[in-house]
């Protein structure tokens, strides 16, 4: 595309006041870069992605304090995180990690374990034990 083709739609990026770096064509047909605030259908897919994370998030939530789940689930959903992801972090086996999901095994983690946790999610333990002190 044109440089002055690069598409300049709302969206998420230009209300956080940021730009999208895109390569164009200038007017000698030499590829250059531009910036674009969005175009409708990236705004769209973004916008989706962002609502099923805050779905996921708001379920994992819903979880703890139904004691379905352990508070870990919610903060790894929160920092859109999968269970590998948790377990390389934490320095732990994934089946270890989905296990620590499970409120009884979570309610007996040593002091020491909780905070791995609680340093990848940068809570304290309270907080990691007790999401409703968690600011979001």
């Amino acid at each position: 595309m044109k440089k002055n083709e690069v598409p300049q739609d709302k969206s998420n990026l230009e209300s956080a006041n940021f730009k999208e770096l895109c390569y164009a064509v200038d007017e000698n047909g030499e590829y250059t870069t531009a910036h674009s605030t969005g175009w409708a259908p990236k705004t769209i897919a973004l916008d989706n992605a962002i609502e099923e994370i805050n779905e996921r998030i708001s379920t994992a939530k819903n979880r703890v304090l139904n004691n379905e789940t352990s508070p870990i689930e919610y903060y790894m959903e929160f920092h859109k995180m999968d269970p590998q992801i948790l377990a390389s972090y934490v320095g732990m086996w994934q089946w270890r990690v989905k296990r620590h999901f499970k409120p009884k095994v979570f309610n007996k983690l040593s002091q020491k374990t909780l905070q791995k946790y609680a340093d990848v999610f940068e809570v304290n333990i309270d907080q990691l034990k007790n999401i409703t002190l968690h600011e979001n």
